[in-house]
């Protein structure tokens, strides 16, 4: 049997060339002219902007955006991110008011709210998780709320505080299959990550996972991460390729076909996902609105 490489020996496949169906549009009408002064005039962050979502230009298109709250310096050093690392400033006890006004503002029906992870924050953020679940809650009643969460460190008392303020979709994402999860999330683990969804799944939560493909991974590895989070439940599923944002970043091994993200959502489907998105250019946020489980 062949001995399988070690991720930290995955070195940059420079052969590879983006193809066609990777091309990324940008945005260029009213609706995102609209969005990125609105973002600009209310001091808040996008990780559309921050992490260079490809989807940016038509998800704010569309009106639509993902909130990132608790500020722009993550405290964790994923590989495979684009986010600021180092130490970040104190929070903004305003933000969560503001980014309720902008979702009011552009008559979101579904508000997704995001966060770099706060480690040095005694509560991992979670209090202005909740507070911005309640602001959004009085501007805009009928709106539903998706967070995608970091892990909280698996703290229950954090995940109580955000989980209390009853968003209407929990999301973690497990990022990449077991094998590869130290390469890619140095600070994280995968068991722990299971954790925060089942304990969201066990209070009566719709969860939901996302993951990224072309680090390196096996097939086999990816039915089996989709078998771990169906193990707990978990409701949603979205699948996307990974774009490296720079050199220096973890590099990227191979680019999926359309085809096979059609496959491994028909795999998932048949696994009992409630939802799958999956494609080149899917993200955690891609077409959010739609993942609302009725």
């Amino acid at each position: 049997m062949a001995k399988k490489k070690s991720p930290l020996n995955i070195v940059q496949n420079s052969s590879l060339r983006r193809p066609e169906w990777l091309r990324i549009k940008l945005g260029d009408n009213k609706n995102f002219s609209e969005l990125r002064a609105l973002v600009k005039d209310q001091r808040l962050n996008t990780v559309c902007e921050s992490a260079r979502c490809p989807n940016l230009g038509e998800c704010w298109n569309r009106g639509t955006a993902t909130f990132m709250i608790l500020g722009e310096i993550c405290t964790r050093s994923c590989t495979f991110c684009n986010i600021e690392v180092g130490k970040p400033p104190a929070y903004d006890l305003e933000e969560p008011q503001r980014v309720a006004d902008s979702v009011k503002q552009l008559n979101l029906r579904h508000a997704v709210i995001t966060s770099v992870t706060r480690d040095d924050l005694s509560d991992g953020g979670a209090f202005i998780f909740a507070e911005t679940i309640r602001k959004i809650r009085q501007k805009k009643p009928g709106c539903t709320i998706e967070v995608l969460i970091p892990d909280m460190k698996g703290d229950t008392d954090d995940l109580d505080t955000i989980l209390d303020a009853r968003p209407d979709i929990l999301n973690h994402n497990l990022e990449t299959v077991e094998r590869l999860q130290k390469a890619l999330r140095v600070q994280a683990t995968y068991r722990r990550s299971l954790f925060v969804l089942e304990y969201a799944k066990k209070r009566g939560f719709v969860t939901k996972t996302g993951i990224m493909v072309g680090v390196g991974e096996e097939k086999e590895e990816i039915v089996q991460l989709m078998k771990d989070a169906r193990a707990i439940d978990v409701d949603i599923l979205t699948i996307g390729q990974y774009l490296p944002p720079s050199k220096q970043h973890f590099p990227i091994q191979r680019y999926y076909h359309p085809d096979e993200f059609s496959e491994l959502k028909s795999i998932g489907l048949e696994l009992g996902f409630k939802h799958i998105e999956s494609g080149p250019l899917v993200r955690s946020s891609y077409h959010a609105d739609a993942h609302v489980v009725k």
